[in-house]
């Protein structure tokens, strides 16, 4: 699932969720995202696990940019936003996600 995303009209910024489903993470205990607008610290944004067994967290977003991240799974496994806006290259190994906003 794509992040959803909701434009403030008092300023710019962009109320952003993303959503990591069960499908994705498994029976993960723990998931963070990790990117740009964290500083790439893989323990500043801490996803909520929800009845379902996603998990979410909102993050407002300056608009006007783009942003690459990732989620940690476990504290050990990366893994992609299957529905970024797109892909990009990274030069630690597999692209990064990156949002659009």
């Amino acid at each position: 699932m794509a992040a959803k995303k909701q434009y403030l009209k008092s300023k710019p910024i962009c109320k952003t969720k993303f959503i990591m489903p069960k499908q994705a993470v498994g029976n993960a205990q723990s998931v963070n995202i990790v990117g740009d607008f964290n500083q790439w610290d893989i323990q500043a944004t801490p996803m909520k696990k929800l009845k379902n067994g996603s998990f979410s967290v909102g993050i407002d977003l300056p608009a006007g940019k783009e942003y690459q991240y990732r989620y940690l799974i476990d504290g050990e496994k990366w893994e992609n936003d299957w529905a970024a806006d797109k892909y990009v290259p990274s030069s630690f190994g597999p692209d990064n996600s990156v949002i659009v906003v």
